[in-house]
């Protein structure tokens, strides 16, 4: 009672001294302090004597190590070592459904209301893809070069590295979401810059948000996975379901209907999964070992729904999900040629009929999805000064717009995003040498706009 009139900090900081003075007064050091204060003060004499001998009950003993004697203690009482303070934890995300509120609350709840409102407005609209076709390559590369990058949209949406994104395919407002390795999820309505509304962070996952998605069907839902939870985000009712939990760890997940019910889901340890978000209980339908032993990511024809492509250690597979079973599958077809971990590959968006991957030995390889041929390796000659390959692999994600050209991260300088051709040939470099100076790893490009997403290490978004 008579310290309540201390904060809470005072009371634990006050009540941790208190403890630490009595663990060293149980310990006695003020004896030993003295003990060793008095033969160091001791002064020899200057006068060379000749050492007289000792009697042999007057030595010394020298001491032995009870342990290496292997001889227990006995009659020494040990000292009860009272309890300290630990470090705090960090609070961990609970399973089940989660409530769709930002960290930042407190402070900015009605900035917060604006966000997910005009989310939820945007969702409501259907899109328009109505006599949309791919672009030739002459009108595509002009309307690369209309792309450009301010400072208003640059920011920083997530705490930590960014490990994926998703853009949201409104034609009106650009809302871009951002997941990171402490599994938050930034929101960014690009429109409104660094204003309050702008940008709010939520924790719906533990770990690293390997992969998102709107629903393709109904973009008011948001789906994440991290390494245990896949967990749709749902505006209109403002939670964050839980759809999928497992101990094993996920890694990438691609829907395998246009209603977006099902999915595939890749593990970290090389088998795959196929989740129903229409079942109850949070468990998978099916877990198939593949043979991998690694599946990065995992993408679906966008045709030809049963087939799905498998991305591991060196391995990159096209499977008929029909024929999954627990053990024993076998691919369809196999992309081979690749020397070290594959990073990713993805189908080319509007006919399937190429597959692009990117390959820890510096070289991005189209393949002929029809006829599983190299039609082209990338590969750039190493800087003499550093040693290092250009472009370092990260993601090279195909535009949505275009079936012929992809886009991946570059270490070159200045630090740009590279558009290329299924030829081969660089069509376009973005960047900026005072708004970009990071390597975007992870990009995102708009279904239908002519809008890129990069984002770097830091949880900083650049937005051409």
């Amino acid at each position: 009672d008579e310290y309540s009139h201390l904060s809470a900090y005072e009371r634990k900081r006050l009540k941790n001294i208190t403890e630490n003075a009595k663990f060293f007064a149980a310990l006695k050091l003020h004896e030993s302090a003295a003990r060793l204060n008095q033969i160091a003060t001791k002064r020899e004499s200057h006068v060379t004597k000749r050492p007289k001998a000792k009697k042999v009950e007057d030595e010394t003993v020298r001491r032995r190590s009870m342990r290496l004697l292997r001889v227990e203690p006995v009659e020494i009482p040990m000292l009860e070592t009272p309890a300290r303070p630990g470090a705090e934890e960090i609070p961990q995300v609970p399973a089940g459904p989660l409530p769709m509120v930002p960290e930042d609350q407190a402070e900015n709840s009605k900035w917060t209301e604006a966000l997910l409102g005009m989310w939820m407005r945007i969702s409501e609209l259907k899109v328009d893809d109505a006599d949309r076709g791919t672009p030739d390559i002459k009108r595509y590369q002009e309307s690369l070069s209309s792309m450009v990058l301010s400072e208003e949209n640059v920011r920083k949406v997530v705490k930590a590295r960014v490990c994926s994104m998703a853009i949201h395919p409104s034609e009106s407002t650009i809302l871009v979401a951002a997941g990171d390795k402490w599994g938050h999820i930034g929101l960014w309505n690009v429109v409104s810059g660094w204003s309050e509304e702008g940008a709010h962070i939520f924790i719906p996952h533990n770990s690293q948000i390997n992969c998102m998605h709107f629903s393709p069907c109904n973009p008011a839902h948001l789906l994440s996975l991290s390494s245990d939870t896949l967990r749709c985000g749902d505006v209109t009712r403002a939670v964050f379901d839980e759809i999928c939990r497992s101990e094993e760890n996920f890694s990438s997940f691609d829907f395998l209907e246009e209603n977006a019910s099902t999915a595939i889901v890749g593990h970290w340890d090389g088998d795959v999964a196929v989740v129903d978000r229409r079942t109850p209980g949070t468990s998978s339908e099916l877990s198939a070992d593949i043979g991998f032993r690694r599946t990065r990511t995992v993408h679906v024809h966008p045709v030809n729904k049963q087939y799905f492509l498998a991305a591991g250690s060196v391995d990159v597979c096209v499977f008929d999900v029909r024929y999954l079973k627990a053990k024993g599958n076998n691919p369809v077809s196999s992309l081979t040629g690749h020397t070290k971990s594959v990073a990713s590959a993805y189908f080319s968006p509007v006919t399937g009929s190429r597959v692009v991957t990117v390959c820890a030995d510096d070289k991005l390889r189209i393949f002929n999805s029809k006829n599983i041929q190299v039609l082209l390796i990338l590969k750039k000659k190493p800087n003499k000064k550093h040693k290092t390959s250009q472009p370092k692999p990260g993601w090279a994600i195909w535009d949505p717009k275009q079936e012929h050209c992809f886009l991946v991260g570059s270490m070159a300088q200045p630090r740009q995003i590279q558009v290329f051709q299924d030829t081969g040939k660089l069509l376009h470099s973005f960047y900026n040498v005072d708004c970009l100076s990071s390597v975007c790893s992870i990009n995102v490009v708009h279904p239908s706009q002519n809008i890129l997403v990069g984002g770097n290490s830091s949880g900083r978004l650049h937005v051409f």
